[in-house]
């Protein structure tokens, strides 16, 4: 059976997840796809790069470059980790604006998608509050900005249901006013896997579109769009229902492994669902799930701790790697 990426298209935001969807069905790597993956301290480093238009279309996502940084342990709410994982995104995203061709003068605009009135969705306007903000000091007392920063400014739109204006149109206003060289927007993400929800974190060079993780198709925040290279920052904190059960399949298959000793009754108890691929076994949860309304969107109970803590990881590397005088050292006196 061939797998059409289409029906699961809005269930991940995540280039990692949507390779894996792929790959586990083709059984192969993809053709113009390239991967490095790197670990180290708990922290787990993958490097997607999208090359062509052929693997892009098969894992549904556009041409361009992936960073995943994945982090079981940002769980366990331990402060020292949280400052491994501030540097480490630092470094890599120092990287990855050389790897754009984005100079260390480019002037930033950071924009923090979401609603701060719903905590799943109050990442990127949390990040804004923390981050460290100078376009002012350029404009009003240039001759007082010590060497080592950047112009950067921010702003948390808002979303549609709330101000009845579309991000992208907000975004545009500023960008046309305050001629940012750069935009980094930071939005919540849906992920397909229990696992990688609160603990993971996206870097990509291909922008954003507001809700397209829970299927709202609307206008993004994309260079066509804006005119300025986009860079998109985003951390799982929601998944479907449909991933939960789909995932209930595969504790229940190896549970009833372990317990039969691989004698072939877990075929028995499981039926078919045993032979079908991880894909067709999800587009038969979603099929199932959909029509009675019950394919809910679902965030994990200890999100309200989670996200001021993530916030804060993504607002300290981002001050770290746009601002040559701030550290991993003295970060912490510029994060609010």
């Amino acid at each position: 059976m061939s797998l059409d990426l289409q029906q699961y298209s809005v269930r991940t935001d995540l280039a990692l997840e949507s390779k894996e969807i792929v790959e586990s069905s083709q059984g192969g790597p993809i053709p113009g796809l390239s991967e490095q993956v790197e670990e180290q301290n708990g922290i787990k480093i993958t490097r997607l790069d999208v090359a062509n238009e052929e693997a892009s279309r098969q894992i549904g996502k556009v041409q361009g470059h992936y960073i995943t940084l994945e982090v079981p342990g940002l769980r366990n709410q331990d402060t020292e980790l949280q400052e491994q994982v501030s540097a480490a995104f630092a470094k890599e995203f120092s990287s990855f604006l050389t790897k754009i061709g984005i100079s260390s003068e480019a002037k930033v605009l950071i924009v923090g998608l979401g609603n701060w009135n719903v905590t799943p969705d109050a990442l990127g306007p949390l990040v804004v509050e923390n981050v460290m903000v100078t376009r002012h000091y350029f404009e009003l007392t240039p001759d007082q900005v010590s060497p080592g920063y950047r112009q950067v400014s921010a702003v948390a739109p808002g979303v549609l249901g709330i101000t009845g204006i579309e991000s992208s149109e907000v975004v545009r206003g500023i960008v046309d006013r305050t001629k940012p060289d750069l935009i980094i927007a930071i939005d919540a993400l849906a992920s397909r896997s229990l696992e990688r929800i609160n603990t993971t974190i996206q870097i990509a060079d291909i922008g954003i579109h507001p809700g397209s993780g829970i299927g709202n198709k609307r206008k993004g925040l994309t260079k066509d769009i804006l005119g300025v290279p986009c860079i998109a920052i985003g951390v799982p904190t929601v998944c479907y229902a449909s991933t939960i059960v789909n995932n209930v399949f595969d504790l229940m298959k190896t549970h009833f492994n372990q317990e039969s000793g691989g004698n072939g009754q877990t075929k028995q108890i499981m039926g078919l669902l045993t032979e079908l691929s991880e894909g067709e076994r999800l587009g038969l949860v979603k099929e199932v799930l959909e029509p009675l309304g019950h394919d809910l969107i679902v965030t994990p109970k200890e999100i309200d701790e989670f996200i001021e803590d993530v916030a804060n990881v993504i607002a300290s590397g981002l001050n770290i790697s746009l601002h040559e005088a701030i550290t991993p050292d003295n970060v912490a006196a510029y994060t609010h």
